[in-house]
């Protein structure tokens, strides 16, 4: 794996150096898109929108629009905008993470000690899995703070983004009907439906198999057959009909 960040944890007065791995993999067949006509490769240019010539990532800058003139930031601008979040990972405050709504997770990433880190790395471990608690920090990562929590996950340190409050959308606008009648018995034969099928997580049991699926299609369409199409069409349980749907699922 390859380092996508290099730092410090801040815990209290100590520092903690670290390197940061990303810890998933995509397991999505790799499609490229093609012309139709003749399946050669589409490609994508950076071209700069007045002369249409391509421009090498070289000579591009990033900038922002203001008053309709472009104010140019260069690396050090980045790094100046808060340099110990770009390098310091401070623990600011402790959290249970069951606390979190799940709303709020995005990316984990692998925390791994560099040299002469690992005691106190292994401290800042021992000590979160004793006391059930998550650490919470904001921390820059490719030019964006990032909200993020550690917490300890199969004997490492886990780092997973978290999407700040104003990332979410309120659920306001949907249209859910807030008060319908649900009869005791409907209630208590879907109750009695989860019932039967609850059980422990356990993430093994559940694979990607749409992934093989199509894989299955691209290496029959290789060898020249053609696959069957298989289609679906999705029955809506009316409202009258509900009681025995749960009967029938019971059953």
């Amino acid at each position: 794996m390859r380092a996508i960040w290099t730092g410090a944890i801040g815990f209290g007065l100590v520092n903690i150096p670290v390197k940061l791995y990303s810890a998933t993999t995509d397991s999505r067949p790799d499609l490229d898109m093609l012309d139709r006509k003749d399946h050669a490769r589409i490609r994508y240019k950076r071209v700069n929108e007045r002369t249409g010539k391509e421009v090498d990532w070289d000579s591009i800058v990033r900038g922002y629009l203001l008053k309709d003139n472009y104010i140019v930031l260069d690396e050090a601008d980045f790094e100046e905008a808060s340099p110990e979040k770009s390098k310091m990972i401070n623990l600011q405050s402790f959290v249970k993470a069951a606390d979190i709504e799940s709303v709020y997770f995005e990316t984990p990433y692998y925390l791994q000690p560099q040299k002469g880190g690992e005691k106190a790395y292994m401290l800042l471990l021992k000590a979160l899995e004793k006391t059930k608690m998550a650490g919470l920090s904001t921390f820059v990562l490719r030019n964006t703070e990032n909200l993020a929590i550690i917490r300890p996950y199969e004997k490492v340190l886990l780092l997973n983004k978290l999407r700040f409050a104003e990332e979410i959308r309120s659920p306001d606008d949907l249209n859910v009907p807030a008060d319908l009648k649900i009869a005791k018995q409907e209630m208590d034969m879907a109750v009695q439906l989860i019932k039967r099928h609850a059980g422990e997580f356990n993430v093994n049991d559940y694979k990607d198999e749409y992934s093989k699926e199509l894989m299955k299609i691209i290496r029959a369409k290789a060898k020249g057959k053609r696959p069957t199409v298989r289609k679906i069409k999705v029955k809506t349980t009316p409202s009258a009909d509900l009681l025995e749907q749960l009967r029938a699922s019971l059953a």
